[in-house]
């Protein structure tokens, strides 16, 4: 485990299971659900968070009884070569987790505020920003989410505005999809969820970690809560024709709102989105510097000046809405393999393992 100064109280693990699950994604994963399971997509929101629910409690099943990162249980299953060749699956994953992220956020703004914006000096400041508050260490990082989770929460007050234009009878009939619909909408939604998986990585930074995963499943519940809400409204307030038509269903819903001293508010929404990109965009670099950093012994600046260099260049060279849809579609299915059949895997074989060394243990 890690130095108790540089360790977090297990509370705060609300705020980053809950901020590493609010990203880009709110903006518009109405439309892709929709696609298959219309009106019942609300379900499938709950059903993908009931299964994201399992995914942590395996999770901390493994960290519980491994008591280390995931770095230090790939070495220990399968030596240095190969668990380092695992482990580097994961640190690209992370990386890629937030260059898509702050890719897709890039594109929001060019498309809705500046089409003109120059995308390198944008990408340049904002990494820059992610540099200052990873380089000031794990605990920074923890207060970014802390901050990204209270700050912009305001937010979820606009979505009343759309209520007096809703017809809730656009969720009738109730479960009018078959089976397989809605288990392809499960799978659509649940990489809105993924990003809890840099769990593995400061669990050793957790004060008494075992007591946190209360308070991980709390954070996740929210996030569940939040989804379903405002899938329940957009359902509402379009028809299922208008909404496969929205590429970003909330920030049109924005368009609606009227304040005496705002008359845009959708701009007023897409900057404060900035504060609840930060948290993302930290949190998964500072995961892959982690991994680095437990790997080889370089220091980890040097490692974080590395990583945000790569994702600058890819951040830049990634062009054009199908380019971003298509890697963002690969990495949804990575992030499905990894966290949710590698991770069980992964427990299944840890268990296995320590069931033979206990019995030769009794045996000797």
């Amino acid at each position: 485990m890690e130095n108790k100064n540089v360790q977090i109280s297990p509370f705060l693990v609300f705020f980053l299971i809950h901020s590493i699950q609010i990203g880009v994604g709110v903006l518009g994963y109405q439309r892709i659900i929709a696609k298959s399971a219309g009106n019942d997509s609300w379900m499938a929101v709950i059903a993908a968070g009931a299964a994201v629910n399992f995914a942590i409690w395996i999770m901390y099943k493994l960290l519980d009884n491994a008591n280390k990162d995931l770095m230090g249980i790939h070495q220990n299953l399968f030596g240095k070569w190969f668990g380092g060749m695992l482990s580097f699956i994961w640190i690209f994953y992370w990386m890629m987790m937030s260059v898509i992220t702050l890719r897709n956020y890039m594109e929001i703004v060019q498309v809705w505020m500046f089409p003109k914006i120059n995308l390198y000096m944008f990408c340049l400041i904002f990494l820059l920003l992610v540099y200052y508050g990873v380089s000031a260490g794990f605990r920074v990082v923890a207060g970014i989410c802390f901050l990204g989770v209270v700050i912009p929460f305001y937010l979820v007050l606009t979505f009343l505005f759309p209520l007096e234009h809703t017809e809730f009878r656009h969720l009738l009939p109730i479960w009018n999809h078959s089976f397989q619909d809605m288990a392809i909408a499960s799978k659509d939604m649940s990489f809105s969820y993924l990003g809890f998986s840099t769990l593995l990585m400061y669990y050793p930074f957790l004060k008494h970690p075992r007591s946190s995963q209360k308070w991980a499943q709390l954070g996740h519940l929210l996030t569940v809560g939040m989804y379903t809400s405002l899938m329940v409204i957009t359902t509402a307030y379009y028809s299922e024709q208008q909404l496969g038509r929205q590429v970003w269903a909330t920030l049109t819903m924005w368009k609606i709102v009227e304040m005496p001293f705002v008359e845009r508010f959708e701009y007023i929404g897409i900057t404060s989105w900035i504060l609840v990109i930060l948290p993302n965009i930290c949190l998964f670099t500072w995961a892959a510097v982690k991994g680095v950093t437990g790997l080889f012994t370089i220091k980890p600046d040097k490692v974080l000046i590395i990583v945000l260099l790569l994702s600058y260049i890819l951040c830049v060279t990634i062009r054009g809405r199908d380019s971003i849809n298509l890697v963002t579609d690969w990495m949804s299915k990575v992030g499905l393999i990894l966290n949710f059949f590698y991770i069980p895997f992964l427990l299944a074989l840890w268990s296995m393992r320590s069931w033979v060394r206990k019995k030769r243990h009794e045996h000797n």
